[in-house]
């Protein structure tokens, strides 16, 4: 298969690219990894008439693929950065175990070789992991376009299947992660049929504790299971402020599979294993989560 004709741009900057987004409005892609938008194109299911390569871009505009720890303890991971270098980073793995965790998941490693972190979650895939942890990590998206620079929370950003808060003009430049708290553990699993395939369903959790033993600021996400990545938001309220134990993970996770997703059906799996994977995942992650947390205050 091949695409449609297209006109090819490679900027030299962002501000360039931001003229050339400008000029051609909804007939414009982004061109980051490409390991989303180029099999698109090839079966037609995407039709840009311009192509707009952000590859040589980089060379000038270093942040775009850079992971750089912020002065509280978090993360800004540029939104070109390859998905390989936020896998093996130290930086990372030391401030977000859940990343690190997760980021051998994605596809294949050749895969991870080309596509960017940001722009996996600019391409909004419900299946895809990366959104799922922009939610459970609370991330902030930061955006620029000729209006000027915003920043849009994670929970804001994913609007429906395929579609985010990005203006046809703005870029996703940078994912901004917060630090973790203290007594914090975090969690992420996923069920697909081979290694490298599209997830049937994947989960993310956070868990921080109170000296108590209390939930605080609990999240749940999932991937595979709406038309977007879904923050279980009655699961969340369930755990809030309540001393954790596995009956209170169990029940949290039934919570989130009734209330917080309408999982599709398709030829991989059906509506309800869809649900009983998200059941069964959510406690899990919940529980395992958990266990981190304790240990971590003990450390």
């Amino acid at each position: 298969m091949k695409p449609p004709v297209f006109e090819y741009h490679a900027p030299e900057s962002l501000a360039e690219a931001l003229d050339l987004l400008s000029e051609h409005g909804d007939e414009a892609k982004i061109l980051a990894g490409g390991q989303s938008l180029v099999p698109a194109m090839n079966f037609r299911l995407a039709q840009p008439a311009v192509l707009i390569d952000l590859n040589r871009a980089t060379r000038h505009e270093t942040g775009l693929r850079a992971i750089r720890p912020t002065a509280d303890g978090g993360l800004r991971i540029g939104a070109m950065t390859r998905q390989r270098a936020v896998e093996r980073s130290a930086e990372v793995a030391r401030c977000h175990p859940l990343v690190a965790e997760a980021m051998p998941q994605i596809a294949h490693p050749q895969i991870r070789n080309r596509g960017t972190f940001g722009g996996s979650i600019a391409h909004a895939d419900p299946a895809a992991e990366l959104p799922a942890l922009a939610l459970a990590l609370g991330a902030e998206l930061v955006i620029r376009g000729p209006r000027g620079e915003r920043t849009v929370p994670a929970e804001r950003f994913f609007t429906g299947l395929f579609e985010t808060a990005l203006e046809p003009d703005e870029i996703l430049t940078e994912v901004v992660l917060p630090p973790l708290p203290p007594r914090t553990g975090t969690a992420f699993l996923e069920v697909s049929r081979r290694h490298g395939d599209y997830a049937l369903v994947g989960a993310a959790a956070v868990v921080t504790l109170d000296a108590e033993g209390r939930c605080l600021r609990p999240r749940l996400s999932y991937l595979s299971v709406g038309e977007g990545p879904v923050l279980a938001r009655h699961a969340i309220d369930r755990l809030s402020n309540e001393t954790f134990s596995e009956p209170l993970a169990r029940e949290a996770a039934d919570v989130a599979s009734r209330d917080d997703m309408d999982p599709p059906g398709d030829l991989h799996a059906t509506a309800t294993f869809r649900r009983h994977l998200a059941r069964v995942l959510g406690r899990r992650v919940l529980e395992t989560a958990w266990k981190r947390a304790l240990q971590s205050h003990e450390e």
